[in-house]
């Protein structure tokens, strides 16, 4: 992977299976005592146990950080989640600090500004304070947490919502960006600024 020929990190990528109300992530038990965990999920249960050492890791103190559909990760809406399986809907408005409000457009483009100085912190290496996003908007309706630091904004369809910021949940670091649709992994500025929050979460200087 990028992150590790090229920053040092020692990564591993787990790709979930299973239904949504009974999915797994294999070998996720063996990777818990991991600095960082990447959230990239979609309205999944996880088994009691799995949800369990998720929920451990945040309890510790260690950081977090949700790449997109993250703002839906474990909200499960299926009736009927078979048992020893279960959904983690207070994840977003707690961990994650806001309200998933649905999205906008789905053929709009987002325009993303930058609401930090670009060069510095989590836009470090970025020279571009604007540029677009093929993905559609991801809504907050003003549900974001006061205390977040707006990182990127993004408009499309008339409105304009937080689409990077930071947080802390206890002693947790933690990092959401609705970006994250396949084109945006091709483009410089995004990617340059999941290395730099890896590298805030982690608290790398």
């Amino acid at each position: 992977m990028k992150l590790a020929k090229e920053n040092g990190f020692e990564t591993k990528v787990i790709l979930g299976e299973g239904e949504r109300k009974a999915f797994r992530l294999p070998g996720l038990e063996k990777n818990m005592d991991c600095d960082l965990l990447v959230l990239f999920l979609r309205r999944v249960a996880l088994s009691s146990e799995q949800m369990q050492l998720i929920k451990n890791h945040i309890a510790e103190g260690k950081p977090i950080l949700g790449i997109r559909t993250a703002n839906h990760a474990f909200s499960v809406t299926e009736e009927n989640i078979p048992s020893g399986y279960e959904d983690w809907w207070e994840f977003v408005p707690e961990v994650l600090g806001h309200e998933n409000k649905g999205y906008g457009a789905a053929r709009a483009a987002t325009h993303i500004k930058a609401e930090k100085k670009v060069g510095k912190g989590i836009l470090k290496g970025i020279t571009q304070s604007e540029w677009q996003s093929q993905g559609n908007l991801y809504l907050m309706e003003n549900s974001l947490d006061k205390k977040a630091k707006v990182i990127l904004s993004g408009t499309s369809d008339g409105k304009t919502m937080p689409i990077a910021y930071t947080r802390k949940y206890g002693d947790s670091s933690v990092f959401y960006t609705s970006l994250g649709y396949p084109t945006d992994f091709v483009h410089p500025n995004f990617n340059q600024m999941l290395v730099n929050a890896i590298d805030w979460t982690l608290n790398i200087k």
